[in-house]
């Protein structure tokens, strides 16, 4: 293979996790980060796999090495959690998952000997918490986001006062996963080695299905079942935190449990909620203006700083305040609601139902058409073009909005693709 000057390796790297519709913008920082996690003849492999699921004898082509050459390196990089590896059958299939969510935060998610986690979780700190190109791009950019929150069931009203999917609960997704692995939790870890981590349960980073089983595997997730993780639910619930998980219907591959002070996600909600860098759940509080007795505890316990203390403008009581909820910032997380000690707060629809793309195909097309990528997620690498990849992803944009279509259409600035979706809406019709 041809020979590369030092520091290229990681340059092709950084251009390989930016075709990705969640990138990671360059900085001396990320470079840094990439030194810890990749040598440098695994960064410039690493560089030429596809964004789309690959075996090893696709690498290998890739890479103009043996299948059993391909295999070694793909499964030592499967062990440190870089790749996820995914058996189908007799054949492992792997795939580069983004920095985040991916291997940025499986980097954490055990204490490990084999690369140093302090400096790692310092450089992960300043990256993302300093820097902050990384999260506004991450979390700001397009209308589709990464995750979504769950609500949280224990303020659910028993009887049929609120319609509630099945996939808007995280027990839900618990019960119906074929794999569960639960690991430390990547941002308070981080936030250890920044000395700024608040005592919130650490173990507690829940994974599933085909992520679980890669993560169990390699030794990043311990297995548990469904009983033991939703026990580990109801402990989130009491220590006030919120599920934040991935924006899907179907197959849903985390849920972290976060608090505000260390998670990424709620730090960029508080930050630039106005601009919806999480995707809330369908429901908002309400308030009984009547049995609020100004506390304070749903704003105490607020992870985004929705609500807040204002006067009641009650003559008989001219220093009484009440709780006030700041609709757009609202996650529509109840942490408030199970708060309140004399039930002021209830939950109710939001007005606008909030849509959930069906699964990570429909998701990262929509991030990729909204964020100028749709191109790379087709083409992807031009070793390995897959038409039943491409039929996938083509199947999703054919339903998307004449809006969403338009948008495709014009990045892609193909007469295939033009046709088919004229074809389709003449079916349609």
């Amino acid at each position: 293979m041809e020979q590369r000057t030092i520091g290229s390796g990681y340059e092709n790297l950084v251009d390989r996790l930016n075709r990705f519709p969640q990138g990671a913008p360059p900085s001396k920082t990320l470079y840094q980060i990439l030194q810890l996690l990749f040598d440098e003849h695994e960064a410039q492999m690493v560089s030429l796999l596809p964004i789309k699921p690959f075996t090893a004898g696709k690498a290998a082509r890739a890479w103009r090495v043996s299948e059993k050459e391909a295999r070694k390196l793909l499964d030592s990089l499967a062990s440190r959690a870089i790749l996820l590896d995914v058996s189908r059958g007799d054949e492992s299939v792997y795939v580069l998952p983004p920095p985040m969510a991916g291997f940025f935060e499986f980097s954490m998610m055990r204490i490990r000997g084999d690369v140093d986690q302090k400096a790692l979780g310092q450089l992960f700190y300043q990256y993302m918490n300093v820097e902050e190109d990384f999260i506004k791009d991450l979390f700001l950019d397009g209308e589709t986001q990464l995750g979504r929150v769950f609500i949280n069931e224990t303020v659910l009203p028993s009887g049929e006062g609120l319609y509630v999917l099945p996939y808007e609960r995280a027990s839900e997704v618990v019960k119906t996963a074929s794999h569960i692995g639960v690991g430390t939790c990547y941002c308070r870890h981080k936030m250890m080695h920044a000395h700024t981590a608040c005592d919130a349960p650490l173990d507690i980073c829940m994974t599933f299905n085909g992520s679980a089983a890669a993560l169990i595997d390699n030794g990043f997730a311990r297995q548990v079942d469904a009983a033991e993780c939703l026990e580990l639910l109801d402990q989130a619930y009491e220590h006030n935190l919120v599920q934040f998980g991935e924006n899907v219907q179907k197959g849903v591959n985390f849920i972290c449990n976060c608090c505000g002070c260390c998670c990424e996600a709620l730090v960029a909600a508080r930050k630039f909620g106005f601009l919806k860098p999480v995707h809330t759940s369908n429901f908002l509080p309400k308030l009984a203006v009547e049995n609020c007795t100004g506390c304070g505890k749903c704003v105490s316990v607020c992870p985004v700083e929705a609500l807040s203390l204002i006067s009641a403008n009650d003559p008989a009581r001219k220093n009484r305040k009440v709780a006030a909820i700041n609709e757009d910032l609202c996650l529509g997380c109840g942490v408030c609601v199970r708060s309140c000690p004399t039930n002021a707060l209830n939950l109710e629809q939001r007005p606008e139902r909030v849509i959930t793309p069906v699964n990570s195909t429909h998701r990262v097309v929509l991030m990729a058409i909204e964020r100028g990528k749709l191109q790379n997620l087709i083409f992807d690498n031009h070793y390995h073009f897959s038409h039943r990849a491409m039929a996938s992803v083509l199947g999703v944009i054919l339903k998307l909005p004449p809006v969403k279509q338009l948008m495709a259409s014009e990045q892609m600035k193909s007469r295939y693709l033009t046709t088919l979706i004229e074809r389709y809406e003449r079916r349609r019709a």
